[in-house]
């Protein structure tokens, strides 16, 4: 039988120690709520002259190559001397069709130009303008210029980083042709709002699903939700080539054309090396070779398990750092049924780490063996637009009052994205591929870093 007043006692000494410990924890920059999400804020800093969180050399290298599975095909094209577009382009196309649930594929030789192949056939030109968020990478912009017509930048919803439909009629003018989505960083954006826009206003959509291969709304891949979709190949993506694009549609005709135009406007079928077809349009050449399509089938193989990785990694990162004051991670919408995540991100807010600057966070948490970066500045800034406007074609397409560039700066302000990229942090996605280790080793680098902020800022800030 238990001594009432024994136990009674040892309640009470309990709570007062367990009250005396969250005291000391707390004064000494040690959350009990990190504790209990298994985070390690109890060590130095690797910067301060503690042990790294991690061993940045333990990092997934990307690309991934098995030589054992993934030479064989390569090897047989390098040997077969056939290394313009041909067969094994056709099957890649193919394979990629039947991974998406789209009808047809057009492999050309990157993401930048599988954007203006696409916004090209769908006679996007001179005195058109093209609504585009400011949160993207350069290639999406310039395919518009490229194309003598008009970027206009909708700001991006803080919470998701993609375009907000909720500001997107209000940039739209008799001018507007097209609304260009970009899935940044493999996160959707909304596209079932942008449809209703679209169709409302009789506006063309093509999705830049550059860094979004494999993600879904409402289980349907992105790239195929819009006239057209656009995917990139390139070294960082999450299906590396080296160099690569594609684009898709479930419009046979518009495909048909887009063929026609990345292969010197030759009538669609005609084969690489044919001399006499005759051209029916003015067109290009960016064709994609034989052994790029052989490195893409190999790679191909593991995306889907890849996705689901990352994914999941992606999932568990979030849900250990979320409680980290001063750190945002990003959310999605609800619609987003799979995210690829080319790139995983939060924003960082440098009031919850004692005024210890963003460049400063970064700096001691590469010390920690985690790479990162803050990511894009505003797209909507940079000089290569003010060149565009002074050129010799932008000035014959347009009216002089259309292209003073000052009124221009006023008109596409995005205070949201100009404070995003002063606060985002980014991981690259071989960084997902790894083990809940490695996340608990990112979780607990940023949480010692927290815990430790005002020295760091004293070392690194003086």
């Amino acid at each position: 039988m238990k001594n009432k007043n024994t136990d009674a006692s040892r309640r009470k000494f309990l709570k007062q120690t367990s009250v005396a410990g969250a005291g000391a924890m707390l004064s000494m920059g040690i959350s009990p709520s990190l504790m209990a999400k298994g985070l390690d804020n109890t060590s130095r800093p690797a910067i301060l002259g503690g042990p790294a969180a991690w061993d940045k050399a333990r990092w997934i290298k990307w690309p991934i190559w098995i030589p054992e599975t993934d030479e064989k095909r390569v090897l047989e094209v390098l040997r077969s001397g056939v290394w313009s577009r041909a067969s094994v382009v056709s099957e890649f196309e193919k394979v990629w069709s039947d991974t998406l649930g789209v009808k047809r594929t057009l492999l050309v030789s990157n993401g930048t130009n599988a954007l203006i192949v696409a916004l090209n056939q769908l006679d996007i030109k001179a005195g058109d303008e093209v609504l585009v968020p400011p949160y993207t990478f350069i290639s999406t912009v310039q395919a518009i210029l490229m194309n003598g017509a008009m970027p206009i930048f909708v700001d991006i919803d803080p919470e998701t980083y993609q375009i907000d439909p909720a500001k997107i009629e209000a940039k739209i003018t008799p001018r507007t042709k097209a609304i260009l989505p970009v899935h940044i960083l493999g996160m959707p954006a909304d596209m079932p709002r942008i449809m209703e826009i679209a169709k409302k206003h009789n506006l063309l959509v093509v999705e830049d699903a550059c860094q979004a291969p494999l993600t879904e709304i409402n289980n349907k891949k992105v790239g195929t939700i819009g006239h057209a979709g656009c995917f990139s190949f390139q070294n960082s993506k999450n299906i590396p080539i080296g160099e690569g694009g594609a684009v898709v549609s479930n419009d046979e005709a518009f495909i048909d054309r887009c063929f026609s135009f990345q292969n010197l406007g030759l009538p669609y079928g005609t084969a690489v090396g044919t001399f006499n077809a005759g051209s029916v349009r003015i067109g290009t050449k960016v064709r994609l070779t034989e052994y790029q399509a052989a490195i893409g089938l190999a790679q191909l193989k593991r995306l889907d398990a890849q996705t689901t990785t990352r994914e999941q990694n992606a999932a568990y990162l979030k849900s250990k750092i979320e409680n980290i004051p001063g750190i945002v991670p990003y959310k999605t919408y609800d619609s987003a049924t799979r995210i690829s995540f080319h790139l995983f991100s939060f924003r960082y807010k440098k009031e919850f780490f004692q005024g210890l600057s963003r460049n400063a966070f970064m700096q001691a948490l590469r010390a920690e063996g985690v790479p990162c970066s803050g990511g894009y500045t505003p797209l909507n800034k940079q000089e290569f637009l003010k060149e565009a406007f002074a050129s010799k074609n932008y000035k014959r397409m347009y009216h002089k009052d259309m292209l003073d560039y000052n009124k221009y700066m006023e008109q596409n302000q995005c205070p949201e994205n100009d404070l995003l990229c002063t606060e985002a942090v980014w991981f690259t996605q071989n960084l997902l591929l790894g083990s809940k280790e490695d996340m608990d080793s990112i979780a607990s680098a940023i949480a010692k870093i927290h815990a430790n902020a005002g020295e760091v800022k004293k070392t690194l800030e003086k």
